[in-house]
């Protein structure tokens, strides 16, 4: 039986640039706490991605849901993001950080780091 190696590099640079580009453009619309939270939503998703490129297709895909969700999600009418679609990408995140077992990744606003 021939086991077919799995090209890690190709899906997870594509996320992995998805989620800088999308940054990217925050970081001209965005300052203070959203934008913190703009780049610590960004940091745990690259890890996530760089964590699972050898994981289940299941795991794989819980990322790219979390990924495909920060970058696209638009509940304003401008072009950036709102910070209730932050809060609410920082909701999916957070969720699947945990169903991946990685508290460690969970994303906290400022708010949540002084109770």
């Amino acid at each position: 039986m021939v086991v077919e190696e799995r090209s890690v590099g190709a899906g997870t640079d594509v996320l992995i640039r998805k989620v800088d580009s999308h940054l990217a453009a925050l970081r001209a619309g965005l300052h203070g706490p959203e934008l913190e939270l703009a780049e610590r939503l960004a940091a745990c998703l690259r890890e996530l991605v760089r964590q699972t490129a050898q994981s289940s297709a299941a795991d794989r895909g819980q990322v790219r849901a979390a990924v495909h969700f920060f970058v696209l999600r638009r509940e304003s009418r401008g072009r950036l993001l709102s910070v209730r679609s932050l809060a609410a990408a920082q909701r999916v995140v957070n969720r699947v950080v945990v169903q991946l077992d990685r508290p460690d990744l969970l994303v906290e606003t400022r708010r949540d780091l002084l109770v």
